[in-house]
């Protein structure tokens, strides 16, 4: 199900996603009345785009914010990397249907740090909200959540992983890959990506790459999956320096135990990450 295509659209459901996530941290479900008040839209209409962005209705979808979800996820959307390229499940259910296309950085690239690279950089909205992008001339190196750490942090975070790049702030470079990464009407290309990282730390990310939309999978099966059986604490360190958050999806690695675990920009935005992917899985 592709979102709608108007911004003025895209804007609201950002908001009532942030007014879910809040009511949920409190101990709270918002009734369809309250969320449709708080958008200033009658409940019918607020109840149609709801769903019609996220696949599920505003009560549904706050179900699927509590951890006995991610447990129910580990129960029954377990992925085995082993044998997900064989049944076809790593090329399926990606962000919106669109196909991410992917090259990685040389193992020298990496070692000098970003040295005469250039990186473009830009602020742009997400049903999660406000993300920090960042770019190469071959695709997105970089995709940060403010909403936890605040501008300064995550910049700051992204920056220390390239210290020898050269940045320069234009969000018009990354608009077509962002487009596309939103579902958005001007998206005209897919999205690119540009894998910068230590050889044992791209291996994992091409393992979470496998991972399907509205699925999850534990750090111990990443292991096994990059041929490190034992090297789970290592993968749970790559799974945390992913730089490419949402699209390389290291918020599907959860726990044994059906835990969260933890998550590099915030745990609330762990929650929404795989409410939003199971709700339209489960829709779809």
């Amino acid at each position: 199900m592709n979102a709608p295509d108007s911004s003025y659209h895209f804007h609201v459901m950002r908001r009532a996603l942030d007014e879910i996530d809040a009511a949920k941290a409190a101990g709270e479900m918002l009734s369809l009345e309250e969320l449709a008040a708080r958008m200033q839209m009658s409940p019918a209409h607020f109840q149609r785009l709801f769903s019609q962005w996220v696949g599920v209705s505003p009560k549904r979808y706050q179900q699927y914010l509590t951890l006995e979800q991610a447990k129910c996820l580990l129960r029954e959307r377990f992925t085995t990397l082993e044998t997900a390229d064989a049944v076809g499940l790593s090329g399926s259910g990606r962000l919106h249907d669109m196909f991410l296309r992917w090259e990685a950085m040389t193992p020298g690239e990496f070692a000098r740090g970003g040295k005469g690279l250039g990186i473009a950089w830009g602020w742009f909205d997400t049903p999660f909200g406000e993300s920090l992008a960042m770019g190469t001339e071959t695709g997105l190196c970089g995709l940060a959540f403010t909403a936890e750490t605040g501008r300064e942090v995550a910049m700051a975070d992204m920056v220390s992983r390239w210290p020898q790049a050269t940045y320069r702030e234009d969000p018009d470079a990354l608009a077509p890959w962002m487009a596309a990464v939103l579902g958005t009407a001007e998206a005209d290309r897919p999205a690119q990506l540009h894998l910068i990282g230590a050889p044992f730390q791209i291996k994992v990310w091409e393992a979470l790459l496998k991972i399907p939309s509205g699925h999850v999978t534990t750090y111990s099966e990443i292991a096994g999956a990059i041929g490190h059986p034992k090297a789970s604490r290592a993968v749970g360190t790559a799974v945390g320096r992913n730089p490419i958050s949402w699209l390389i999806p290291c918020h599907r690695a959860i726990r044994k135990s059906g835990a969260l675990g933890g998550y590099h920009w915030g745990l609330p935005v762990k929650r929404a990450l795989l409410a939003w992917e199971s709700a339209r899985a489960d829709a779809g």
